[in-house]
């Protein structure tokens, strides 16, 4: 955890140098360690603020436990600050799932969203880039869900990422309509009607990297077991050293993390063997999400399609 601490601690000091006077960022945490470390890197501990937290939530913690039992770890305290608007976003490469549950516990889901969702950047083999969700928190999944994604999605790649009138492809075993399971059948037809939604049809797993679509959708299970396979490749590459400009963008370092789509805040979680320069673009990435005013932007969108399940008041 030392180590987390370090890189976390290193990556903001690098993201403060590309932030602007009006940004203040916040770190939380052992705040004497904090601010060892920014002394002994030559960093100007007046460009931060700090939160003093005492515990931590370790990555083999039980994340619904942990959040509960311990209200002074970081993350705990990062979402309350958040809950009570004292931050505008909070991000962190700590335990995964118990960023997941402050961001169901402390903030809620936006208004009609039945399960948020997670996504990750896919290097498209012109230069672009596009997303694929889910990638993992949502393994069973409803049309309605996946519809939602959808919309998500696009809003995020259109809002962050500038990219205009996002296409979005339907991950399935067959480009035509009544190819696929009876999830992908009738996704395929609720996206068909969606509103204000650049759907182009069906799409197969060999589609992933080239242009045809910006947002890949598909339930967690199945975006999980793609995105981890797209890692092995780029991990044997590595082993081998083996070094191609386009497989180098596979590296995720370079995007620093993702935000969990349709809560009622700006959250942006990263992998807990995140470096330097991973938690630097994470830190990048949140301000990109929070100057996007992407929460309202999906609130807007969501009041404009008609969906059959929400989640129980």
């Amino acid at each position: 955890m030392i180590s987390l601490l370090l890189e976390t601690t290193l990556g903001a000091i690098q993201a403060r140098k590309e932030l602007d006077s009006r940004h203040a960022l916040v770190l939380i945490g052992n705040e004497p360690e904090i601010r060892e470390i920014i002394r002994q890197h030559n960093g100007d501990e007046s460009l931060f603020e700090f939160v003093h937290t005492t515990d931590i939530i370790g990555m083999a913690d039980n994340p619904t436990k942990a959040f509960s039992q311990k209200p002074d770890s970081s993350i705990t305290v990062g979402f309350h600050l958040l809950k009570a608007k004292q931050l505008d976003a909070f991000a962190s490469a700590g335990n995964t799932g118990a960023m997941l549950v402050g961001s169901m516990i402390a903030l809620k889901p936006i208004q009609g969203i039945i399960r948020p969702a997670i996504c990750s950047i896919i290097p498209k083999e012109d230069g672009g880039m596009g997303i694929i969700l889910d990638v993992g928190i949502n393994a069973d999944c409803k049309p309605e869900m996946m519809q939602q994604f959808a919309v998500l999605g696009s809003i995020f790649v259109e809002s962050v990422y500038h990219i205009n009138n996002p296409k979005v492809g339907l991950i399935s075993i067959g480009e035509e309509d009544e190819k696929g399971n009876l999830l992908t059948k009738e996704t395929n037809q609720i996206l068909k009607s969606t509103p204000h939604l650049n759907f182009v049809g069906n799409l197969e797993g060999r589609d992933m990297f080239n242009n045809k679509a910006d947002v890949l959708v598909c339930d967690g299970f199945t975006g999980n077991v793609m995105l981890k396979l797209a890692e092995s490749f780029y991990s044997l590459l590595r082993k081998r050293n083996i070094h191609d400009e386009y497989f180098d963008r596979f590296d995720f370092e370079n995007y620093g993390g993702t935000p969990i789509l349709g809560v009622n805040s700006t959250v942006v979680i990263a992998h807990g063997i995140s470096n330097a320069k991973a938690i630097k673009n994470m830190i990048l990435l949140t301000r990109g999400v929070v100057e996007a005013e992407l929460t309202e932007k999906i609130s807007i969108a969501l009041s404009e399609i008609p969906v059959n399940e929400q989640i129980p008041k």
